[in-house]
């Protein structure tokens, strides 16, 4: 039995062992014969042995005896597996019916662990223990002087209850010289007797005869019972009545109402007077049960119903009706009626639950028997042939084992999570006509095995989260179903490790692994790290166990939390940005260009200018998009030769954060022309010659000065060095790339601040060269403003270097 626990192969050969075993023992029956009487506990046979079980299991799978009686006449002893007798057993009362050859005793032996059934019949031997005995101790018979020899008069039978060679064997008549006796037997075995006249009879020389009428059994030694018999002579009365027929076979419905009407008889009799004057009564020959049944009116001759027939108990009903006149020596005829019972179907089929294995696991195989059941109808023909099914919509079936034995056997995979337990209703019908039916109900349950793996409601998972968060902070609970039951369903939740830069998961994240609480066990900048891809298992505590996988995208979000740099114009700490500019400076022209930067993500980056100090508000104008500030108008004798002008520069987070610049522009008088005015085409003008050859030479000396700027300032890019404050002037932030870009470059990987930079005005002569590869630094430069000759020196761009 351990190897067969540890194995699930050798599970599956015992329960075909335990099927072939119920099949072959439901089909052979154990035979027993025992003599009727005999003394309790008195042992009939080793069942055991006989039925080749081990009987140091017997209690153990236990064993018990069911029998088809009401009383239980044996029973089995446990420790020994013999079969004893429990109750006396009577043959004649356990067997009532006389025309039963044998007397069987039906029982039912059943064991479990594996289910088995066996079918035992144990024959009840009859015994001489019963004498015979009339019905009528003493028999009065009228036998008119005139009755011819030979003439035969039907004798009380006597009845013995034990059957074979211990029923009535012979009959014995006293000595006498009229009369002898004739004995006959009738279809079922019984033994009757006429009494025959030997000699005519002479009442005025013996009126009376006393005859003693003695019944033998055939037994060993052989019992007998006695009955008188006396006869008295009558006067002639010539003319006995007579039937149409010599016999009559009715047939009668069973369940016949009490009072209906069987047959009506009708005898005559040539006589006159009180000599034709019939009454019918039953003969010796018909039972007393017959009698019961059915009531003969002795004037009419109509035979009815008396009480409630009943095809099971008996099936054919024969009796001999006698017509007798009235005469003084009264006459009489016979006639023999046979009824014929037929059967109406008016027993319901049984349904009797043998065995019934409950729970079972929902991975039980297919095929399995898990009950047995047998059916009966007490009806004959169709009425009692029977017919028994279960739902069409469970996953079950039946298959015969034997006559009126059947198995439920598992016809489909079974599944606990659909249907936890199933209701089986089996109904048994027979073919009558109504057709009745019964039906009997057992439930099913299912126990469960670890056979669904855990689910997550959705594969993939986003959640957002705020940079700067605090350590230990639930993010959200991530919680799979698992819909097995007990330990298959208590789910365990853990991180699968993956490596970040040196960094595992486990170091980021925690999960509470009962309830698939997940936690931030850092703090999270949006700057630096902005999003972590990993994945999170489910696995339940079943043998095996099972598990499930879902991903966990994690996005950081950003806060408003980096201020805005302003990288141009470039000043050092705390220092005000000084400008000059000439004094004839046109309306729109391009002042300063303020930028700034923010690292924060897209939407808390987008910056806008104000002017937040301006000494003359109608003489500068700031876009506060693009940081320009240009002049709204021509300077005039009324301003003053120094404005100051503070620019606030903010971003759209909430709340917004900002940075200023104050730039500090003085005015100069200068016949020259700006550097922007000398890059556009003048509107109007009348060049003489000497104005042309001064212009011409101006400009070659600007070329060669912008020459020689644009070489110092590719040195110092090729060797830089630590840079102290420089002085007032346009300034460049560059960032640390791979790439060399040149200077007067203005590139950002920022979409805001590409568009920004390429809608510079030809004035400013500020220009994007080339696309920057997507990156973290940004690279912004300015061309210097010339404000004449003599600042060449003061326009040197210098340069500042920004890390994001």
């Amino acid at each position: 039995m351990d190897a067969c626990r540890r194995s699930p192969l050798m599970k599956r050969y015992v329960v075909a062992l335990i099927l072939f075993s119920i099949l072959k023992s439901a089909s052979a029956v154990t035979h027993y014969s025992i003599p009727e009487e005999m003394e309790e506990g008195s042992v009939v046979a080793n069942l055991a042995t006989d039925l080749g079980l081990d009987v140091k299991t017997l209690s153990k799978r236990k064993i018990r005896l069911d029998t088809l009686s009401n009383k239980k006449y044996l029973d089995i002893n446990k420790e020994t597996g013999e079969l004893f007798i429990s109750e006396r057993i009577d043959r004649e009362h356990l067997c009532i019916s006389k025309s039963a050859t044998t007397c069987m005793l039906k029982l039912d032996a059943s064991i479990e662990n594996p289910v088995r059934m066996f079918n035992i019949e144990l024959e009840i031997i009859d015994i001489n223990d019963n004498a015979p005995s009339f019905r009528r101790d003493m028999m009065h018979l009228d036998i008119s002087e005139s009755t011819a020899t030979g003439e035969r008069f039907s004798l009380n039978n006597a009845v013995d209850s034990d059957i074979g060679v211990n029923s009535i064997k012979t009959y014995y008549l006293s000595d006498s010289d009229h009369f002898s006796i004739e004995i006959q037997t009738s279809r079922d075995g019984s033994k009757f007797t006429d009494l025959i006249l030997k000699k005519t009879l002479d009442r005025e020389e013996q009126a009376v005869h006393n005859l003693i009428l003695t019944a033998v059994d055939g037994g060993v030694p052989a019992r007998s019972g006695t009955a008188s018999i006396i006869v008295r002579v009558l006067d002639t009365n010539d003319n006995a009545p007579y039937f149409n027929k010599d016999s009559y076979t009715i047939k009668l419905t069973e369940n016949s109402p009490t009072g209906s009407l069987v047959v009506k008889l009708n005898a005559t009799d040539t006589d006159e007077g009180s000599n034709s004057e019939i009454v019918y009564s039953y003969s010796l020959y018909t039972s007393e049960k017959t009698q019961e049944t059915f009531s003969l009116n002795p004037d009419n001759g109509e035979i009815r119903v008396k009480e409630m027939i009943n095809y099971e108990d008996f099936r054919i009903y024969d009796m001999e009706i006698v017509a007798t006149d009235k005469g003084v020596n009264s006459l009489s005829g016979k006639c023999k009626v046979r009824i014929l019972i037929t059967d109406m179907n008016d027993n319901h089929p049984e349904i009797s639950i043998k065995s019934f294995t409950s729970p079972v696991k929902e991975d039980i195989a297919v095929g399995t028997a898990i009950a047995v059941v047998s059916v009966s109808d007490k009806d004959s023909g169709q009425n009692g042939e029977i017919d028994v099914h279960i739902s069409d919509k469970l996953p079950f079936k039946l298959r015969e084992s034997s006559d009126n034995y059947y198995e439920l056997v598992v016809s489909e995979p079974l599944d606990r999570e659909k249907v936890p337990e199933y209701d089986i209703t089996f109904t048994v019908t027979d073919r009558g006509t109504p057709p009745l039916s019964d039906n009997e109900t057992m439930t099913l349950e299912l126990l469960d095995v670890n056979d669904n793996v855990p689910q997550f409601p959705q594969s993939f998972y986003t959640i957002q989260v705020k940079e700067n968060n605090a350590p230990g902070e639930l993010l959200s609970s991530l919680t799979a179903h698992d819909p097995d039951l007990h330990e298959n369903q208590y789910l365990v939740y853990f991180i699968i490790e993956k490596e970040i830069v040196n960094t595992s998961m486990s170091m980021l994240f925690s999960i509470n692994p009962e309830n698939g609480n997940l936690y931030a066990l850092k703090t999270f900048d949006y700057e630096i790290e902005n999003e972590f891809l990993f994945h999170i298992e489910a696995r339940d505590s079943g043998v095996p166990p099972l598990s499930s996988n879902v991903t966990v995208h994690i996005i950081i979000m950003d806060q408003n939390d980096n201020t805005p740099l302003i990288v141009s114009p470039w000043r050092a700490h705390g220092s005000v940005v000084e400008e000059k500019i000439p004094r004839s400076t046109d309306k729109g022209t391009l002042i300063a260009k303020v930028i700034a930067i923010d690292t924060d993500s897209v939407h808390n980056s987008r910056i806008t200018y104000q002017f937040l100090q301006n000494t003359d508000a109608t003489l500068f104008s700031l876009d506060q998009y693009n940081g320009e500030i240009r002049t709204m108008r021509m300077f005039s004798y009324r301003d003053s030769r120094h404005q100051r002008l503070v620019v606030i520069a903010k971003d759209n987070g909430e709340p917004s954060l900002s940075a200023t610049v104050t730039i500090k522009l003085s005015t100069v008088e200068t016949a020259l022309k700006t550097y922007a005015d000398m890059t556009e085409i003048p509107e109007y003008d009348i060049f003489s010659d000497l104005n042309l050859y001064l212009v011409i030479g101006l400009g070659s000396v600007s070329f060669l000065l912008l020459i020689t700027i644009l070489v110092t300032i590719v040195l110092k890019c090729q060797k830089p060095k630590p840079s102290k404050a420089g002085p007032p002037c346009r300034n460049s932030v560059i960032s640390e790339r791979n790439s060399t870009i040149a200077d007067s470059t203005l590139v950002s990987n920022d979409a805001y601040w590409y568009s920004l930079f390429l809608a510079e005005t030809r004035k400013g002569k500020l220009v994007v060269r080339q696309p920057v590869p997507k990156g973290s630094r940004y690279i912004v430069s300015s061309i210097p403003r010339s404000t004449g000759l003599t600042e060449t020196s003061d326009s040197a761009a210098s340069t500042l270097q920004v890390r994001k």
